[in-house]
């Protein structure tokens, strides 16, 4: 525990108050009194003093020592969440008095579940001190599961309440029983958050218990059979998907499992993780070694939630080498995508006219965009002025025109192909995929204009950096080209418009440069106005390649 500046013995002098404040309330609900009244109004007022005592060491420490080592911050972040979490139980149990005053019978409380509450509540906070001390994973978990048994007797109580509601009798006694009972559900609520900081404290990771025990199964299934404070795990942020991601390891690298030498343990919506790991095999059979393996799988039904752990790829995204790698080895890079895109793609052909639905994704994602930036719902111009299309209409008439613009063909693509979704390994000369959930039969202008744009978006405009991916945007345009005249694809640039324009709008939700976001949305209702306004023959519609220069 920390010793600096006393900040342990007022974590302790906190939990210890805190805990009495609980005392004197479930006394006070059984049995009220002024004098116990006065005592537990009082004491608040010492909580949250203490609680103010310990956030102001804590940034002070952290804003005054720079060579805190992670261990020591994470702890004393841990403290600082888990007093906020105490203070507010403190408030929670003044709430809780101050509503028995509105009871008509104080003894009309002691009908319901209110000592099982108290118990299971004052048993838990007996645990705080201990789980911080000793960096105890156990207690931390005891400690957070006492948050569903809070809320399973605020269930039973509250629809035993209802029931007798429905009588008309004792209704005020009824709403104020409901009231407490609803402080004490909260409770559970803090207690829950005063676990996960300590599950923080020794992961290093913000991890709900949830996902923790997601994790611990997803484990299991791997064949790691060791202790959990061996393992290390480090949360990626960024991803859009929904899901959360994370670098997981063991400190001991040289043995175990494959989990041993690094996986990444992805969780999330359970039809979005199986759809990956049907995918992952997919693509395993049809392709081997070009995805990463899976170690373990788990599926938690009730909460509508599934995890994986996958193989940890060596290399580096596309992404970051276009910001950090000399140009031989971004051309090494592309040209070795390229092979493996130029070989994917002939293999996987099917020669079927198929039907592309760019405009329905558009549609789809449409309210997202508007949540970001509501001005990119374009009205027409009124009459007198220049003409100018609603961007509905405009995605309405572009519907139409993408009917008669089939796909001669489709192959299997990525599905969400963005750059940062494509590994490369300089050692091997060797291109991965990952993040394959939406892998299907399609036309391969989606996968090309996904990852066109998605180096577009990128939010660099440092002009020999935004130069370097130009070139990148300009080769990877070409041998699009260059794959569509082997193929006798002439309506890829008809296609590539109606792509583009939709990747080029639904990217801008994730984009709030405005300057930046309003740039791709012109260029997007530039592409749909160029299709609308169209006349001849898709065979000989010519797409602007420098729509995709910034």
């Amino acid at each position: 525990m920390l010793t600096f500046e006393g900040l342990d013995e007022n974590f302790k002098f906190l939990v210890f108050e805190v805990r009495k404040q609980i005392t004197a309330t479930r006394e006070f609900v059984h049995s009220p009194s002024r004098s116990l009244f006065r005592k537990i109004t009082s004491r608040d007022d010492h909580i949250d003093n203490l609680k103010t005592i310990i956030e102001n060491k804590s940034y002070s420490r952290i804003n005054k020592d720079t060579e805190l080592d992670d261990k020591t911050l994470n702890k004393i972040r841990a403290i600082q969440l888990a007093s906020v979490n105490l203070e507010r139980i403190g408030d929670y149990c003044v709430n809780i008095v101050n509503q028995m005053a509105y009871l008509e019978d104080k003894s009309f409380i002691n009908r319901f579940e209110c000592p099982e509450a108290f118990d299971i509540i004052e048993g838990t906070t007996d645990l705080i001190d201990q789980g911080f001390t000793e960096d105890n994973m156990p207690l931390a978990l005891e400690i957070c599961k006492s948050e569903n048994s809070l809320d399973s007797l605020y269930k039973d109580n509250f629809n035993r309440i209802m029931a007798e509601m429905g009588s008309g009798k004792n209704i005020p006694n009824l709403v104020t029983v409901l009231f407490i009972f609803r402080y004490l559900e909260r409770i559970g609520d803090s207690l829950l958050n005063i676990g996960e900081a300590i599950i923080f404290s020794i992961l290093g990771e913000r991890i709900k218990i949830e996902q923790f025990e997601s994790l611990q199964q997803t484990l299991s299934v791997s064949g790691y059979d060791g202790a959990f404070s061996d393992i290390d795990f480090q949360g990626i942020w960024g991803s859009r998907s929904g899901c959360r991601i994370g670098h997981v390891q063991a400190k001991d690298k040289e043995n175990g499992p494959p989990v041993a030498q690094g996986s990444i343990y992805k969780e999330g919506n359970l039809d979005k993780i199986r759809g990956e790991r049907k995918n992952l095999k997919i693509w395993s059979e049809k392709f081997p070694n070009m995805v990463p393996d899976v170690f373990g799988y788990h599926e938690t039904p009730d909460e509508n939630k599934g995890s994986m752990l996958v193989e940890f790829l060596p290399g580096c995204t596309l992404d970051t080498m276009l910001l950090t790698s000399d140009d031989a080895d971004i051309e090494n890079g592309l040209f070795t995508l390229e092979q493996t895109l130029r070989h994917i793609w002939t293999k996987t052909i099917n020669p079927t006219p198929f039907k592309t639905n760019y405009m329905d994704q558009l549609k789809s994602r449409q309210p997202g965009v508007l949540q970001v930036h509501p001005e990119f719902y374009r009205y027409a111009r009124s009459p007198g002025s220049p003409e100018l299309v609603s961007s509905e209409e405009l995605i309405l008439e572009a519907m139409v025109a993408e009917n008669d613009i089939p796909a001669p063909f489709t192959v299997f693509i990525h599905g969400d192909f963005n750059c940062n979704n494509v590994v490369y390994s300089n050692s091997d000369e060797r291109v991965r995929f990952i993040d394959l959930h939406r892998s299907r039969d399609f036309d391969y202008i989606q996968d090309v204009s996904v990852f066109l744009v998605s180096s577009f978006r990128m939010p660099v405009f440092d002009r020999p950096v935004r130069n370097k991916i130009n070139d990148v945007i300009s080769r990877f345009y070409s041998f699009t080209e260059e794959f569509a005249l082997e193929h006798k694809d002439s309506t890829w640039q008809a296609r590539m418009a109606l792509a583009l324009a939709r990747s080029l709008y639904t990217s801008t939700r994730f984009e709030f440069n405005y300057g930046f976001a309003k740039d791709m949305f012109s260029r997007s209702m530039f592409l749909l106005e160029k299709i609308n306004r169209y006349n001849g023959n898709w065979d000989e519609f010519i797409l602007p390649e420098d729509i995709l220069h910034y």
